[in-house]
């Protein structure tokens, strides 16, 4: 079964905020079937650092991806989100 790998840049709200905190509560937020393969930091500017999250859904049911998405934005700790790519694997 075929899995779908989907970036998500992720931009937190406050540039002194503890991003392990972030990571976990990314991680306990996540809808069923989708897992987070790892994260990235990307130096933006004046210190504010963004997170890149790997995350795969299953291939079969592509609406999960609107489930992260939605889970992700729902988290006050984050200010946006910017899907960077989808590819299969």
């Amino acid at each position: 079964m075929a899995k779908v790998l989907t970036s998500i840049k992720i931009f937190p709200s406050n540039p002194e905020g503890d991003l392990s905190k972030l990571k976990n509560e990314i991680k306990n937020k996540l809808p069923n079937e989708a897992s987070i393969i790892k994260f990235d930091e990307e130096p933006i500017a004046f210190g504010l650092v963004a997170l890149i999250a790997h995350i795969t859904i299953p291939e079969e049911k592509p609406e999960k991806i609107n489930e992260v998405e939605e889970a992700l934005k729902s988290i006050k700790d984050i200010s946006e989100i910017q899907v960077l790519s989808s590819t299969r694997i």
